[in-house]
């Protein structure tokens, strides 16, 4: 061995990191001790196989990017984190970067030095926070960020699709005086009364947000308008059900009741309606027309993507 390869192997050796070196055919010719503690394999049992005797198999096909990355970058490096799976079959995700080594003196490519380290944990926090910071946590329902992003991601389905998209907004009727009467607290144990009313009122494939305070709202995919309406009446059933008393809303037989706007749009081709926040306004629209008609009703309204026609439909007059 040259003096460099002494120098390397030593190295290598003492690193809680795992070193590696592939051919440009990706066959490992040494790999650190340190792969045990990583992998659960021995150098031995790695040394003259490929990467499919470690990579998840789904995660193989992220190598072809990132070698035609490598290849094509100046720095001749690369990192990226994909899953390997253990001698006793757990998953590991694992950071690696990748240097390419050339030939001195044809600069054709001769090898790879990989590094690799173990950053499962840090991927799950990572996951965690994303998690969080798509759920409400007063509510444990999407929230805001995520329903613009379910309700972008469904809106053009459908136009693809050409099919129906419905929404749902709602909120508590007179929900600052319940505030005012009996607390904050309380204001807060109402709307998760109201969200878990909501919830159990839905199919699994919608999406139910906290849009923001006390109102709530629901995405409804390949949802008509007689659908939506059905859904929003058994969404005000639900929250009626409760008996959570109210002795502000007066109307409502003094307990607590939402007001709902329905909005559903139909794409078709060609349609002049190009975001999702028309049938939010429309959904709001139509709550305001439920409130207006006497609270605990349900309001409905249609969109038509070719015309922008926008009209209601069905306002409801159910009373506690």
């Amino acid at each position: 061995m040259s003096d460099d390869e002494i120098d390397f192997k030593f190295l290598a050796e003492q690193s809680v990191d795992v070193i590696c070196l592939s051919g440009f055919d990706r066959i490992v010719r040494y790999i650190s001790p340190s792969c045990f503690h990583l992998l659960g394999y021995t150098p031995q049992e790695l040394v003259g196989k490929g990467p499919e005797a470690y990579i998840l198999a789904d995660d193989m096909p992220l190598l072809i990017p990132a070698r035609e990355r490598i290849l094509a970058s100046k720095t001749q490096c690369d990192i990226s984190t994909i899953r390997m799976q253990r001698k006793d079959g757990a998953i590991v995700w694992v950071e690696i970067n990748v240097r390419l080594v050339r030939d001195p003196v044809t600069g054709d490519p001769k090898q790879h030095v990989i590094v690799m380290r173990d950053v499962t944990e840090s991927k799950k926090l990572v996951d965690r926070l994303s998690a969080l910071a798509l759920f409400d946590s007063l509510t444990n329902l999407a929230n805001r960020r995520a329903f613009d992003a379910v309700l972008e991601r469904e809106w053009k389905r459908t136009t693809r699709a050409g099919s129906q998209l419905s929404i749902v907004l709602l909120d508590i009727d007179h929900f600052k005086e319940f505030n005012d009467l009996y607390g904050h607290v309380s204001g807060d144990e109402a709307i998760r009364a109201v969200a878990d009313a909501i919830a159990g009122a839905v199919r699994t494939t919608d999406t139910v947000a906290r849009y923001g305070g006390d109102e709530m709202a629901v995405i409804l995919p390949d949802t008509d308008s007689a659908g939506a309406i059905r859904v929003a009446e058994k969404i005000r059933s639900a929250v009626l059900a409760i008996g959570l008393p109210h002795s502000g809303n007066k109307e409502c037989n003094g307990i607590v009741t939402v007001s709902i706007g329905a909005a559903t749009a139909l794409a078709r081709q060609g349609g002049a309606i190009a975001i999702a926040e028309s049938l939010i306004l429309a959904a709001d629209s139509a709550l305001y027309k439920a409130k207006d008609a006497g609270r605990n009703r349900v309001a409905s309204t249609v969109l038509i993507a070719a015309q922008e026609k926008e009209e209601i439909s069905h306002i409801s007059r159910f009373l506690p």
